[in-house]
């Protein structure tokens, strides 16, 4: 059976990386600089990274199910 408390955190975390992607983005599209452009690529990569690893976990969890 499902660990639901885990899934809903699991949902929950992913929710927050995904909000955290979609403002990066936004703001990659008002940079102008290159050191700006830079730096949030970078945040973008760690965000993305975040939710890929998240996702998985999700999925272990719902394959355990």
């Amino acid at each position: 059976m499902v660990d639901q408390v885990a899934l809903l955190e699991i949902e929950k975390r992913i929710q927050i990386v995904e909000d955290n992607l979609r403002q990066l983005q936004e703001q990659a599209a008002a940079y102008s600089g290159a050191a700006d452009e830079e730096r949030n690529a970078d945040r973008i990569a760690d965000q993305q990274a975040k939710l890929d690893a998240l996702l998985k976990e999700r999925e272990a969890l719902l394959a355990e199910g």
